[in-house]
């Protein structure tokens, strides 16, 4: 782990919806130790701040890509760089979604909005070696379907199985509409056999850990990634403390069986 910026640089940078870009970085220099699926980044905009994102995926060992939303000042000047501009990057930090503890277990992989992107690398990880493990399904949902990330990447999800929902059918759209827990019914699974990794807004978080817990999927492998108000990414500021956990580092990945009951205390 670096806890100093090391210099990387811009080498593409993919549109994926109206505030949402996808940012490939290459060391300038020395590169940063691999990250893990599910691990984060401090990525720094020079003059501005620097901000927590996930690793989206890799080439090799040393390209990240970042998915980014432009929602705060470091954000929108990270989606506003252009191709060859330089930005700090630490890490790597957190947890993982510890992918290979789910070998020979079904797959599921179940994301609301931003939250598809710390759960791509994940997704690689798994096709990479499709045989170590069993049926994958790949559940996506967003609020319309131009919030849709990674939407040209998709039909490779779908191979295994792989579904899409959204809440508002904007643009003439003739998918699914409905909440991402409906897309269950459909994916192919065995609950006692299953590890789930699940990303997006709590209230999502928790209404889909309930319903696989009620299908039959063992709380603790029920992983979720609680990606809120983190800042230092060393456990010193406190702004990402849940109960007990400091979530830059205990987390961002947790078994639902610890996140469960500090998710329904109100206002932890």
């Amino acid at each position: 782990m670096t806890t100093v910026p090391l210099p990387y640089r811009l080498v593409g940078r993919r549109r994926e919806t109206a505030d949402t870009v996808t940012l490939d970085l290459e060391p300038a220099g020395e590169p940063l130790q691999p990250f893990a699926p599910g691990q984060f980044a401090m990525v720094y905009a020079f003059g501005v701040g620097e901000i927590p994102v996930s690793v989206s995926g890799t080439a090799g060992d040393q390209r990240l890509r970042h998915t980014i939303r432009a929602v705060g000042a470091v954000s929108r000047s990270l989606c506003a760089l252009p191709t060859g501009a330089s930005v700090g990057v630490r890490g790597p930090f957190g947890t993982s979604w510890n992918v290979t503890d789910a070998r020979g277990h079904d797959v599921l992989v179940i994301a609301g909005g931003i939250g598809l992107a710390p759960l791509r690398s994940l997704i690689d990880a798994v096709l990479a070696e499709p045989h170590a493990y069993g049926q994958l399904n790949v559940l996506a949902g967003a609020r319309t379907p131009d919030d849709l990330l990674y939407q040209d990447e998709f039909p490779a999800w779908r191979q295994p199985f792989g579904a899409v929902t959204v809440d508002r059918p904007t643009g003439g759209w003739t998918g699914r509409v409905g909440v991402v827990t409906t897309l269950l019914d459909e994916a192919h699974f065995r609950p006692a056999h299953t590890t789930a990794f699940v990303c997006g807004p709590e209230v999502m978080i928790r209404a889909t850990a309930r319903e696989l817990i009620h299908r039959g999927v063992r709380a603790d492998r029920v992983r979720v990634s609680l990606e809120r108000n983190m800042r230092c990414a060393t456990g010193h500021c406190g702004h990402c403390q849940l109960g007990p956990l400091l979530l830059c580092r205990d987390g961002p990945v947790v078994g639902y069986d610890l996140a469960q009951p500090l998710l329904t205390v109100r206002e932890l």
